[in-house]
């Protein structure tokens, strides 16, 4: 009989279980050990892990490899490891820069023995190279989230499919990091704002005008947790009015959002904040088109009731604030961003639980309703509509000078003017801003700058000083798009006959001088709203496009300048925005694939603009993050839907490919990292450009990503064959697995070749940015 064991107090032995689990699922369990024939005592009181010999000059005191190496032949192979220890000694010794990532600019030896599990670590095997030393850094950092202090790691998590892993990660990880919710469990973490520039820190919320129990809400939550000094505020009945937003430039919060009631608990009835998605980093909040594109990969995920709630976000912003805000903050009250309102509903009607159809004909109702309002009164509504040609443009009001900027944005600009005045700059934008110095130059300059962040581009070279006067393709194609699913909605979902609740003014249609010139305007409760109306207003405004936007001799879209009356020959990725409204004819989508596409397609996806576009950069004309080498998630997918849309599925795949390899290669050279923006020429997220980058700063792991990064991986994905899924795991270059470099411009070859090395980039970079 063989005799009995015994084990410390409280151990428990690891079964088997998923290696590819959420990290509360792997590490939630207590301290682990595994079964083995003896126990080593020593074990009781830490595992030290093995550290190699120093680099390079005691190479050769390295053991060869022999029976030290545990040979698995029963089963996967597991480390035992001591979770604190092992993080000092990895960052000791691999973390050469100091910034707490393993990445490939690091110069440790890239090498470290970890003990078995099967032997109590007394047996070793080496774990090599970056992407397994940074996932064991990040494997360790998420144990030591879940208080453990040993550890039983498969080398599975270690070696895991790196498309696997990231997709995993978006999916059940960052997502949930990027929710917030405005109520009383949430508000200390939303309230805390990076663009807060006035050095108070205590919280404040604007609620708005109409809504009293939400209002005695936040004043109850902030007599029941007085350590927040919350500051509750009520908005005025038009809380978009300029002089009144330029008021609250020193004293910003956040901006109330819907709520649901529920019960409380003990008999009553409460409010609880409905959860939203953030971009990450410094952007805090709810945006507008992030959202939407937040939206896409939620759907991928299965989160559907995470984007459904969005929406009815934005449906509370256009009945109490007037548009869906750029951000959900005081200072973005007279902003909005480029709508996807309806494209955004209509896709998320379409995957809501079918058990009850009624209640989801219903919230669709409220979401085109709400989409009609803010179409009539935002968007086709003075000063946004040119009423000459019918186009709409971002146009926003707004007075002095945007609060949420750094502050030293605008020092450039404002130093001639304080010169000027004989005064510091300091003390220029004080007196600007109060209305104690008028400068007409200063107002066009600003107009045009609200403008560009209106448009979601901030900031580029081609809305330099004319944004608010250009009726762009981006807004055009969106702005059809709205027209054909609120047309298509009313007829299919609602029996051609849609009613509205709200009222207000109903703009002129066909738009002109006249019309708009007249100050009788339909009232939105005089008539129903039948699709014809809506499906007349996408045919025309089509017409505009054509007419004053599309450029036979080119082969492009361009933004067209209602005051100059002239195109703007800025080449601009966004000319592919019509193949995803559907608003391109057959032939304009197959000039803008066979002759246009090239000019824009880099190694790494598509850019903003052409280098020729933009135009020289100096240090008197420093890179714009919109232009020019730089590449976005929400311009590849769009040109992924709408060439998939045309039947162009091939250049879609292949587009798809180019921007999940450089995003996975950023993932396994650079710690997991998902940032904001590439420079897609490069291939690089250490980008030199006016904000920097974003979702980069972080400790051992990532834990957000970026917003509509995380999408476009996720989305990216649904275009993937299995066959690329393989390769872009395995870091094929889009060269080698496309075979050539034909879709490429000429000038753009030897760069590309140039730019496969990571290291040699990333080296690059740093030495610039140095």
């Amino acid at each position: 009989m063989a005799p009995a064991l015994n084990h410390p107090t409280g151990v428990t032995f690891v079964e088997e279980r998923a290696t590819n689990a959420d990290a509360a699922t792997y590490y939630g369990g207590g301290d682990s050990y595994t079964r083995s024939r003896t126990y080593s005592t020593s074990l009781i009181h830490g595992y030290k892990p093995k550290k190699t010999p120093a680099f390079e000059e005691d190479w050769h005191l390295r053991p060869r490899r022999l029976s030290h190496d545990e040979k698995s032949v029963t089963g996967p192979r597991r480390f035992l490891i001591d979770v604190e220890e092992t993080i000092r000694v990895v960052l000791e010794q691999e973390d050469t820069d100091g910034d707490f990532q393993i990445s490939v600019t690091d110069a440790g030896p890239k090498m470290m023995a970890l003990g078995t599990a099967t032997s109590n670590g007394f047996k070793t095997f080496d774990i090599r190279g970056t992407y397994m030393l940074s996932n064991l850094l990040q494997e360790l950092a998420l144990a030591r989230d879940h208080n453990r202090k040993r550890i039983v790691l498969d080398e599975a998590r270690l070696t895991e499919n790196p498309v696997d892993r990231l997709s995993r990660m978006i999916k059940n990880s960052f997502w949930h990091s990027l929710t917030r919710r405005i109520d009383g469990d949430g508000l200390e973490i939303i309230t805390a704002d990076p663009k807060n520039r006035t050095g108070r820190v205590n919280p404040r919320i604007y609620v708005p005008y109409g809504e009293p129990a939400m209002a005695e809400y936040y004043r109850k939550v902030a007599r029941e947790k007085p350590h927040m000094n919350l500051d509750v505020q009520v908005l005025p009945e038009k809380p978009d009015d300029p002089v009144f937003v330029k008021s609250l430039n020193n004293k910003p919060g956040i901006l109330a959002l819907a709520m649901n009631e529920v019960d409380d608990g003990k008999g009553g009835k409460t409010l609880k904040g409905i959860p939203f998605i953030v971009p990450g980093a410094r952007f805090n909040e709810l945006y507008n088109w992030d959202s939407y594109f937040i939206a896409l990969g939620l759907l991928v995920d299965g989160q559907v009731t995470m984007a459904k709630g969005m929406v009815d976000h934005f449906i509370f912003e256009i009945k109490h604030y007037g548009k869906i805000l750029n951000g959900s903050r005081s200072y973005y009250l007279c902003r909005t961003q480029p709508p996807f309102l309806t494209d955004m509903a209509l896709q998320i009607y379409n995957q809501l639980d079918r058990s009850d159809m009624e209640a989801n004909r219903q919230w669709l109702k409220r979401a085109i309703q709400a989409a009609i309002k803010e179409y009539h009164t935002v968007w086709v509504a003075e000063p946004r509509m040119d009423p000459k040609t019918g186009l709409s443009r971002y146009r926003p009001d707004g007075l002095g000078i945007p609060p949420e900027t750094e502050a030293t944005h605008f020092t450039q600009i404002l130093e001639p003017f304080a010169r000027k005045h004989g005064i510091s700059v300091l003390e220029f934008s004080e007196k600007y801003n109060n209305g104690t110095i008028k400068e007409p130059e200063l107002d066009e300059y600003f107009l045009h700058d609200r403008a560009v962040r209106e448009s979601g581009h901030d900031t580029t070279y081609r809305f330099e000083k004319r944004c608010a006067n250009l009726g762009t393709i981006d807004l055009q194609s969106l702005l059809y798009k709205y027209e054909v699913d609120i047309g298509t909605a009313i007829r299919e979902v609602f029996d051609d006959e849609l009613e509205l609740d709200e009222e207000f003014d109903l703009a002129p249609f066909p738009p002109s001088v006249e019309s708009y010139a007249n100050p009788h305007r339909e009232s939105s409760k005089s008539r129903l709203q039948s699709s014809d109306e809506w499906f007349d207003r996408a045919d025309f405004r089509k017409e505009m496009i054509d007419k004053y936007l599309w450029n036979e001799q080119k082969n492009l879209f361009f933004d067209y300048d209602t005051v100059q009356e002239k195109q703007i020959l800025y080449e601009s990725v966004t000319s592919f925005w019509p193949l995803w409204a559907g608003c391109a004819s057959e032939e304009q989508c197959w000039k803008l694939v066979t002759q246009s596409l090239r000019k824009f397609e880099v190694l790494g996806g598509v850019v903003s603009g052409t280098e020729e576009s933009r135009g020289q950069i100096s240090l008197e004309r420093p890179n714009r993050q919109w232009d020019y080498p730089y590449a976005w998630p929400p311009h590849q997918i769009m040109l992924w839907v709408g060439l998939e849309r045309y039947g162009y599925l091939d250049d879609a795949q292949r587009l798809a490919y180019r921007f999940l390899y450089m995003m996975t290669t950023a993932f396994v050279d650079f710690n997991g990292v998902v940032p904001e923006k590439f420079d897609a020429v490069k291939l690089s997220h250490l980008v030199d450009a006016e904000y920097g980058n974003q979702g980069i700063d972080f400790k051992m792991v990532p834990r957000e990503g970026f917003g509509w990064m995380n999408s476009a991986y996720q989305v990216g994905l649904s275009f993937m064959t299995s066959h690329m899924r393989r390769a872009v795991a395995a870091c094929t270059s889009p060269e080698v697995f496309f075979g050539s470099a034909a879709h490429l411009q000429p000038p753009m070859l030897n760069a590309n070749v140039s730019a496969i090395d990571p290291l040699g980039l990333a080296m690059e970079n740093l030495s610039v940015s140095g």
